[in-house]
């Protein structure tokens, strides 16, 4: 058992935003250390999964979904469980930002980041939850948070994002004391600035300034998140729930 504490071998795990970035290469690690993995993005993932499958000879499905829709999350969970047997392990990733101060903010982009990252990521984890209810099972759920919840960055204005996730972080404590009764986990990890697709878009000065703030003098990797999820959903950690695991290089401590 020592030997394997941190293995995921006969588990399936769901990766919600897993086409690309943070996603794409943590359910990469997940089907490494043995889990069958379950692709659920906005964009077609067929190749994303279909390559997971070639590389680590596990069973790898991609699902096409908006998490801002319940119904449609529900269905496509239910979906995944019947293609892939069952449902262990959920990596509830999917998200996005919007830089733009926030007077200048209008409803409809503030009810998007908060319906993509806040109500995405209830809806997932609730319909996940509920499977795992019906079926008499516990399970582990990472939700993909940011230091943005704990700390305003600059010199970007992105108050919606910053709010979406500090949500994130007390939505996951609160569910995983209601849960908890039913063996279900929920934890959640809170990168601060990972070099990703996404982060490649920004404009080059930002970037810099983030660098130059950062201890480290570096952006982090996608690859660098992949250990503290595989604690969080392994049996590495059955004794923690309700914890937010800050992946920052120091930027939040200083």
């Amino acid at each position: 058992m020592k030997n394997n504490l941190f293995t995921l071998e006969g588990k399936v795990a769901v990766v919600t935003g897993g086409k690309q970035g943070i996603g794409k290469v943590v359910a990469s690690y997940l089907a490494d250390a043995g889990a069958d993995i379950a692709i659920m993005d906005l964009s077609d993932s067929t190749d994303v999964a279909n390559e997971i499958a070639a590389e680590y000879g596990v069973k790898a499905t991609a699902y096409t979904v908006d998490v801002t829709n319940a119904e449609q999350v529900a269905q496509v969970m239910s979906q995944a469980a019947a293609d892939l047997g069952t449902l262990d392990l959920l990596f509830n990733n999917a998200g996005i930002c919007l830089h733009k101060e926030a007077l200048e903010c209008t409803p409809s982009e503030w009810s998007k980041i908060i319906d993509v990252n806040l109500n995405g990521v209830f809806y997932v984890a609730q319909a996940f939850s509920r499977y795992l209810v019906a079926n008499n099972k516990g399970g582990s759920i990472v939700n993909t948070a940011s230091m943005s919840g704990t700390i305003v960055n600059i010199p970007q204005a992105q108050a919606s994002y910053n709010a979406s996730k500090a949500a994130v972080i007390h939505l996951t404590k609160s569910l995983a004391v209601e849960l908890a009764p039913q063996g279900i986990r929920m934890n959640s990890i809170s990168p601060g600035y990972i070099r990703t697709e996404m982060t490649d878009t920004v404009r080059q000065d930002w970037q810099d300034a983030w660098v130059d703030m950062i201890p480290f003098k570096r952006m982090g990797t996608p690859e660098e998140l992949a250990g503290a999820v595989i604690y969080l959903l392994s049996d590495a950690s059955t004794y923690t729930s309700g914890a937010d695991l800050i992946i920052d290089g120091c930027f939040t401590t200083v």
